[in-house]
């Protein structure tokens, strides 16, 4: 089965915007588990851990040219990769292997637009698994490569009131930020509104799962122009 595990600092934090990881620190954690209730075994992350030759945070360098994201990004997640990024100047694809989700949407919509701004493509192996606020990460690729096997979920955000995306107005402003988010990442406006409708179509506590082929259907397959790399020497050991 595949059960929805909420994180406790989610439930304690007093958070006024919600929660996807949506807007400060308040993501679900998606985990898939047998149906012993047993942790998921995810071999690529196994052998990605195996291969690192440096890590930093849920980010690991597997060779001069790529990277994989194996766990949940949070607040230190954007310092993290362009701590990477100033080591490993050559990386040219983020393969995205066990990606759970984010602790903190605002650094992860931060995140996402740093993994733009370097020219990154981003790739979903077979057997990965990319969940949650972890799927804002997967568009920000200039190139996007889904392997047939991986997976993905999505669902809607809730807020600290127990509000969700289906609560507030179609125009509220409190959906601008994913809607400017996805257009940034190469969608026109009619796609932005869709591929936000259909994730938060799926209520919070019951995630909607996509096979590769549904998931190339709504943005496997674009390529967007690479933006001029950051020089990433010239950024400070944290980001704000």
């Amino acid at each position: 089965m595949r059960t929805v595990f909420l994180a406790l600092a989610s439930l304690l934090a007093a958070l006024a915007a919600p929660a996807h990881a949506r807007e400060p620190a308040a993501m679900v954690v998606l985990e898939q588990t047998a149906e012993t209730g047993s942790t998921r075994f995810v071999p690529a992350r196994v052998a990605a851990e195996r291969q690192a030759i440096a890590s930093y945070g849920p980010f690991r360098v597997l060779d001069s040219g790529r990277a994989a994201l194996v766990g949940v990004t949070d607040s230190a997640a954007p310092a993290q990769f362009a701590a990477m990024l100033r080591d490993h100047p050559a990386l040219a694809t983020l393969e995205m292997i066990e990606c759970p989700g984010t602790e903190d949407d605002r650094a992860n919509l931060k995140l996402g637009r740093l993994i733009r701004a370097a020219g990154l493509a981003t790739q979903v192996p077979r057997g990965g698994s990319v969940r949650s606020g972890a799927v804002e990460l997967f568009l920000a690729g200039t190139a996007r490569h889904i392997d047939e096997g991986a997976e993905f979920a999505v669902h809607s955000w809730i807020d600290e009131d127990g509000r969700e995306a289906a609560d507030f107005a179609p125009d509220a402003a409190i959906h601008q930020p994913y809607l400017a988010y996805y257009r940034e990442m190469g969608m026109d406006e009619a796609e932005a509104r869709a591929f936000y409708a259909m994730t938060n179509a799926a209520p919070f506590a019951a995630a909607r799962w996509l096979d590769a082929a549904e998931m190339r259907r709504w943005v496997g397959t674009r390529v967007s122009r690479p933006q001029p790399r950051i020089a990433y020497l010239d950024l400070p050991a944290t980001l704000p």
